[in-house]
């Protein structure tokens, strides 16, 4: 299997400084696993890396959709994996920087995704089902399709439901069985991992909200605006990243700035907490971890040693 370097930990951690460095070390191009740095005219809302960060490293699947699409995983993994093939014919290393758990343990096993997609004729009339018979209608039919996958899934649970009977309907199999063939498949990637994390707790959430600070004062609001002057379709997937459906609430005078960025600053955490309970199931990863303030430096050069020491020139 191929080696590819994956940078990895919470918002706010440091991962594009870092990815940037072990690139330069290691001879690499960095391929972006964010779910919404994908989308142009948010590079502020997603903190997507500037030029001056990228500091002259080839970045790949940045800015590379328009807001109105709507990208899966399994979109973005198809896209994603053509740039990590092309990076290795070339000779170089691909350093997978980001916060989107799914995306990078998808993009590293190489999972085979099922058929169907957002906006498929299937798709479209189970939802149109969905919303005429009910979710308790579509859950029974799925119990006797699959019990399995039923007996996992609550009412609510509506996309999940209409996922399960898309994909018995668009293959013949089952998604328990798609899943279970999936899980033994080798990974497609031999995946060394740097995770970036704080000593304290604390610390990382005064860095979160310096992070919403620096958004807000570099034209959050301004970004907003723009994307609305462009017709950019409300329902997509774009304007559920944090801070633009709180800012959009301020450009439709719903709520105030303080308040936006008050629940920014929080939804932000909240989302830091999950990235890092995902994190924590992959016992793989290298923890470098800061103080008070990250120290570069000295966070590269173990990240360094531990590479080295892991077969990776």
């Amino acid at each position: 299997m191929a080696t590819v370097l994956c940078v990895v930990g919470p918002t706010a951690s440091g991962k594009t400084k870092m990815g940037v460095a072990l690139a330069q070390r290691f001879n690499g191009e960095v391929v972006s696993v964010d779910s919404m740095q994908l989308y142009r005219g948010m590079e502020v809302g997603t903190a997507a890396p500037t030029p001056e960060e990228m500091a002259g490293i080839p970045h790949h699947m940045v800015g590379i959709a328009a807001p109105t699409e709507n990208w899966s995983v399994a979109k973005y993994v198809a896209e994603a994996d053509k740039r990590v093939q092309d990076i290795l014919a070339r000779g170089k290393l691909p350093v997978l920087v980001g916060g989107t758990g799914l995306y990078l343990d998808s993009l590293v096993r190489g999972i085979d995704f099922a058929a169907g997609e957002q906006g498929g004729e299937l798709r479209i009339k189970l939802q149109q089902r969905l919303a005429k018979e009910g979710a308790e209608a579509l859950l029974n039919e799925l119990r006797a399709i699959d019990p399995e996958a039923a007996a996992k899934l609550h009412l609510k649970d509506e996309k999940r439901i209409v996922r399960a009977l898309e994909v018995y309907y668009e293959t013949g199999r089952t998604i328990t069985e798609h899943d279970a063939e999936t899980k033994k498949q080798p990974p497609r990637y031999d995946a060394l991992y740097i995770g970036l994390d704080f000593e304290n707790r604390d610390d990382l959430r005064a860095r979160i909200d310096q992070r919403v600070e620096q958004m807000v004062a570099l034209g959050l609001l301004e970004e907003v605006n723009a994307l609305l002057a462009s017709d950019a379709d409300r329902r997509a997937t774009a304007w559920q990243a944090i801070g633009y459906k709180q800012f959009l609430a301020v450009a439709d005078g719903k709520t105030s700035m303080e308040e936006a960025i008050e629940e920014v600053k929080l939804r932000s955490r909240q989302y830091a907490k999950r990235q890092l309970t995902w994190l924590r199931r992959n016992e793989n990863i290298f923890w470098v971890r800061w103080e008070k303030e990250p120290n570069f430096p000295a966070g590269l050069q173990k990240a360094t040693e531990y590479l080295l020491q892991n077969g990776l020139r």
